[in-house]
């Protein structure tokens, strides 16, 4: 009976040890990826840096440059495309619609608040008469 258990001890020794050992890796092989992150991240930074740096040489470089390029603003539409007082006429349009809008929610409302009260009415009715 002592031989059964001692084995039984012996198996569960050795599966502890071959978690160990399995947790053991897998910390070095999380570790091994961590640094390799790590390596890649900093390369990364390396090359902005000198992606930047490059940039700015080229910037510098144009802006000494004796023929440098002249950009002008150029307008789309012509100066006297919208008179003045055109634009007062369209902000009143706008302001008319907004007002008959406003007037044509009210009505609908107050049909709607007609209905909801005539509901109310007869429902009073039919509970208490």
């Amino acid at each position: 009976m002592a031989q059964p258990l001692r084995q039984e001890k012996e198996k569960w020794y050795v599966w502890q040890k071959l978690l160990q050992l399995l947790r053991l890796r897998s910390v070095q092989v999380s570790d091994h990826r961590r640094h390799r992150q790590k390596e890649l991240e900093h390369q990364e930074r390396i090359l902005r840096e000198q992606e930047v740096e490059l940039r700015l040489r080229k910037m510098e470089t144009n802006i000494h440059a004796t023929n440098a390029a002249f950009h002008q603003t150029v307008k789309h539409q012509p100066e006297n495309f919208q008179k003045p007082w055109m634009k007062k006429v369209i902000l009143g349009g706008k302001l008319f619609a907004l007002g008959v809008v406003a007037l044509v929610g009210v009505k609908i409302a107050s049909v709607l608040a007609r209905f909801i009260i005539a509901a109310l009415v007869w429902m009073f009715e039919k509970l208490f008469f």
